[in-house]
């Protein structure tokens, strides 16, 4: 292996690196929100804010979609950050997935189109994110 072709599969590896992060903090950030908000927020307010499946849900499904949200946002980075228990990474990303999916789905039998576009592209980062930490660059354990 020359010099050249050692310098380019370490760049390599540190863009997957940086690209898994930035997707993984973005789905803490806007899991977090939104997983705050499903979970201490009245759903009242919930749809006066444009989230008015939320009216038509037991507030138990709303609650606990919130703290499902939030246990993926610390789960999505905090595995990851410690080296503890890693594999915590994809499966939160992976759990992310499912709810996005059944969040389209939700939102697809309502008629509201208009948030579906921002499901997909949440639902592609944590594909990405659970692709990638498992097979493009996983998370070595702590020693």
């Amino acid at each position: 292996m020359t010099f050249e072709n050692t310098v380019s599969t370490a760049s390599n590896g540190r863009g997957w690196t940086i690209g898994l992060w930035v997707g993984q903090i973005a789905l803490a950030g806007m899991f977090g929100m939104s997983g705050y908000m499903h979970a201490f927020t009245p759903v009242e307010a919930l749809a006066q804010m444009g989230m008015g499946w939320t009216l038509d849900a037991p507030l138990a499904l709303v609650r606990f979609i919130g703290f499902a949200e939030l246990a993926g946002a610390i789960g999505v980075l905090l595995p990851a950050l410690t080296r503890i228990l890693p594999l915590l990474t994809p499966l939160a990303a992976l759990g992310f997935s499912v709810i996005q999916a059944l969040a389209i789905g939700v939102h697809l039998s309502r008629g509201e189109f208009t948030v579906v576009p921002m499901n997909l592209v949440l639902l592609a980062i944590a594909l990405f994110v659970a692709w990638g930490r498992t097979r493009k660059a996983p998370l070595a354990p702590r020693a």
